[in-house]
């Protein structure tokens, strides 16, 4: 017999070599039906696997991320042999089909070059091969065997994989039917618990991501449990392809991408609008938060970023250049800039906390074929603050930091989750000290009561860090906010302060950044509020339309008053239809348009034409002006 202690604390009693799947019917068959995988201490697994010692077991249904996987890795198989039983006239070779975040992937190689319309014939191989509910069965062979099996197949990209594991490795492979491939797994028990996919695109992709190795077909798909979440899924990428901020970013000329210089984009003047307005919002969100603002250079010599560890940690990310036969970088992050400040002065331990915040422009050499509008550039301004602070200090000032994150995401009607960060493998620094600075972090969103999840490895080499995730208006989520505790760098750059002894002693630094980079975060806004920004970020807030030319030294004076004001407005003066200039105004998503006629320059009044409504309403100018003075003052959302 094998104890078995689940995920509640609860101890069962199983016979040796019963199923993780029998498992599950013991403890409940309603769960049965819902569990798709489960971690047998601490590794993912199929539900067939023997258990044949005491463990612990967690079982895992769609909610959890390992869940959702194995549904998504099978959904990966059962299109690969819907793919076999179309195409194996056309020679089919099988490269890779993981699971991926949102969905699943194959790669294959063949002559025939699918198309979308090819996408539903597949799709329908899939539903009758997920109709026959198909057991997934795992074995594992010898890697000869593996090696003859595939080769006999004619199957060349599974068997160069084969021959990159060690000669006296175990292969796993799946069986689902007449299909057989090299696989790791975990998958679900079986192809019928497939029951809601879609495929989504056909693209190009390198054989193992190398761009000398030759252009394979990757079909995109996702898989959900249920039809109806694959519905709302699917609806929410139709919302996304709307309020692509690319397509918007151009057709409200926000900014642009040349190919002479990708991955740094232009903004244009309406663009420019926006990045001021969030600039001026940081600042004063800021000085009431009691930071310091900082400039530092962009370039610096080789030795200071050999000192940050960045030239030994970060240097395939960097540029570089030489300025009197010395070697020189580009800065990637602002931090080194700002310990070199700090050194600038002897400090007490009066002066900490100490916040010095920059808006940096940096450079980071991204592969072109990772370039993503204002995603992912090559340069970007960070909104970058460095906390000086003693070890008494870490905590409250951790909770201080969230309470800014706090009133800025609200601005934006934006929601969060946080996201624990911990020690990834290429990092700097001894084990006490990780565990000191993760421990610290972890007590902080605890004591504030925060749900947060721990991203095993995937802290700054410096140190471990807290990642807040934005939840937009259509559910997608965006990294943007992180809080970094450092103990590393101020060590390195020899950084003190004299404490209430009279002795010297190291400051703890803290890296933290709102927005993250300014252009990323103007890409969330643009898709979260579909280019239609509240008034106080809109380029053009007020449009003034006169119906003909006599209205003219009217909404003239109008604007004068508006811009004088500090409102950003704009004349349609052309010689076109009435209805054709309210359309426009209401595709440029002009939060509001004035209608100057005979009768509102008799009683003095506008006609209010609101973004997105169809009626109108008539107020002085002064309620008016009133109204768009108080909705810019509050940030307020809604018009």
């Amino acid at each position: 017999m094998a104890n078995i202690k689940l995920k509640d604390g609860s101890v069962r009693s199983v016979e040796d070599g019963s199923t993780v799947l029998e498992l599950v019917k013991q403890v409940s068959n309603s769960l049965a039906k819902k569990v798709l995988a489960a971690k047998m201490d601490g590794k993912t697994v199929d539900l067939m696997t023997p258990i044949t010692k005491d463990a612990e077991i967690e079982f895992l249904t769609f909610e959890d991320e390992d869940g959702r996987w194995a549904l998504r890795h099978t959904a990966a198989h059962v299109m690969a042999q819907a793919l076999q039983h179309l195409y194996a006239k056309d020679g089919i070779q099988f490269a890779i089909g993981p699971a991926i975040e949102n969905g699943f992937y194959y790669d294959i190689d063949m002559e025939k070059k699918l198309t979308d319309s090819d996408l539903k014939d597949i799709e329908k191989e899939m539903d009758r091969i997920v109709k026959q509910n198909i057991p997934m069965i795992r074995k594992e062979i010898s890697r000869a065997d593996a090696l003859k099996f595939f080769e006999e197949k004619g199957q060349s990209y599974k068997v160069e994989l084969i021959n990159d594991l060690p000669e006296d490795a175990l292969i796993s492979i799946y069986e689902q039917g007449d299909f057989t491939d090299l696989c790791a797994g975990p998958h679900v028990v079986s192809t019928g618990k497939v029951k809601a996919f879609k495929l989504q695109s056909v693209a190009g992709a390198y054989w193992r991501g190398n761009e000398k190795n030759k252009m394979l077909q990757r079909i995109y798909g996702t898989a959900f449990e249920k039809k109806e979440d694959l519905a709302e899924y699917l609806h929410m990428l139709e919302e996304a392809a709307k309020r692509d901020h690319r397509k918007l970013g151009k057709e409200l000329d926000l900014f642009s991408l040349h190919e002479e210089g990708p991955g740094f984009p232009f903004f244009h003047p309406n663009g420019m609008v926006i990045r001021n307005e969030l600039i001026n919002y940081w600042r004063e969100v800021h000085r009431r938060y009691g930071y310091q603002e900082i400039k530092t250079p962009m370039i610096m010599n080789r030795k200071l970023w050999e000192t940050s560890g960045h030239w030994d940690h970060y240097k395939e990310n960097m540029y570089f250049t030489q300025i009197d036969e010395e070697d020189y970088a580009v800065k990637p992050m602002n931090c080194p800039g700002g310990m070199l400040v700090y050194k600038t002065h002897v400090h007490s331990y009066r002066d900490l906390p100490l916040r010095l915040g920059e808006l940096g422009l940096v450079h980071r050499h991204e592969k072109s074929g990772e370039l993503h509008g204002l995603f992912r550039v090559r340069n970007f301004t960070q909104d970058d603050a460095h906390l000086f602070v003693t070890p008494e200090q870490i905590e409250k000032e951790i909770q201080h930091t969230i309470d800014l994150f706090d009133e800025v995401y609200k601005t934006f009607g934006l929601s969060y989750t946080a996201e624990l960060s911990t020690r990834p493998e290429d990092s700097m620094g001894s084990d006490e000290i990780w565990e000191k600075a993760t421990a610290a972090l972890q007590h902080a969103l605890e004591a504030r009561g925060l749900n947060y999840i721990i991203n095993e490895g995937d802290g700054a080499f410096y140190g471990p860090k807290i990642d807040f995730h934005l939840r937009d208006s259509i559910g997608r989520t965006w990294q943007c906010g992180t809080i970094q505790l450092d103990m590393l760098m101020p060590e390195k750059f020899d950084l003190t302060y004299v404490g209430e002894d009279g002795e010297k002693h190291r400051p703890i630094m803290l890296h933290r950044v709102v927005y993250g980079s300014i252009e990323r975060f103007i890409g969330i806004l643009i898709e979260n509020y579909a280019g239609a920004f509240p008034v106080w970020l809109a380029p053009v807030q007020v449009k003034i339309l006169p119906i003909t030319d006599k209205h003219f030294d009217y909404a003239f004076d109008l604007r004068k008053k508006l811009f004088d004001l500090g409102i950003r407005v704009e004349v349609d003066e052309r010689n076109e239809k009435m209805g054709y200039k309210i359309r426009e105004a209401q595709v440029k998503k002009i939060p509001y348009a004035l209608v100057i006629g005979d009768q509102e320059m008799q009683d003095g009044n506008v006609t209010l034409r609101k973004y997105g409504e169809k009626d109108s309403q008539t107020m002085s100018v002064d309620d008016f002006i009133k109204l768009v003075q108080d909705k810019i003052a509050s940030k307020e959302e809604k018009y």
